[in-house]
């Protein structure tokens, strides 16, 4: 189990604005890899009322089980490592985990574990490099028959990285476009 405090920022990016973006960070096609996030939430999307985002992400070699929740300054990340299997495990039998650090917090929540069920996917093939500016993560991601491309800055701090950010993207003249969340993403192309 761990915690972890995210601040990041991001944009949807042109594909002609990616193919850039690759080539200026000098990002080979073997620093991409895959990772699929199979998003959770209940009928009456209580978890999507409080703006939190639950999610089982499979990797090549493991998953993981991550609970976002709003913080003062960005999103109070709450991860329980699984083993592959078990990831797919839960993932095939539309149900989460009972134990654990995510299972705990949604309890503490008055959040019914039992209630949850699989709501959507999205295949992401992502490249990450360490810049000075913080974590950079370059995204092409595909879910319910939508393609896009977003690039991420991951920081530390929210006001310095905000600077950061619109520094970056000045000095690489792309424009900053509103990018909503993955699963904000997936679920807005979802039917009802």
């Amino acid at each position: 189990m761990s915690e972890h405090l995210e601040i990041e920022f991001k944009t949807l990016v042109s594909p002609q604005d990616f193919k850039r973006l690759i080539d200026h960070f000098s990002i080979q096609k073997t620093d991409f890899f895959t990772q699929t996030n199979h998003y959770f939430d209940t009928d009456d999307f209580q978890l999507k009322a409080q703006r939190m985002g639950l999610r089982i992400r499979v990797l090549a070699d493991r998953g993981e089980l991550t609970l976002k929740v709003p913080a003062p300054e960005g999103l109070l990340e709450i991860n329980d490592p699984l083993s592959l299997e078990t990831a797919n495990h839960f993932i095939k039998r539309n149900h989460l985990p009972t134990e654990g650090a995510v299972a705990k917090k949604l309890q503490e929540l008055g959040i019914e574990i039992a209630s949850i069920h699989l709501i959507g996917s999205l295949k992401t093939a992502r490249a990450e490099k360490q810049i000075p500016q913080g974590l950079l993560a370059l995204d092409e991601s595909w879910y319910n028959q939508q393609h896009d491309f977003e690039l991420e800055l991951e920081v530390t701090e929210s006001e310095s990285g905000k600077q950061a950010f619109q520094t970056l993207m000045a000095d690489l003249n792309i424009p900053i476009t509103l990018a909503p969340n993955k699963i904000q993403r997936m679920m807005r192309t979802t039917a009802p």
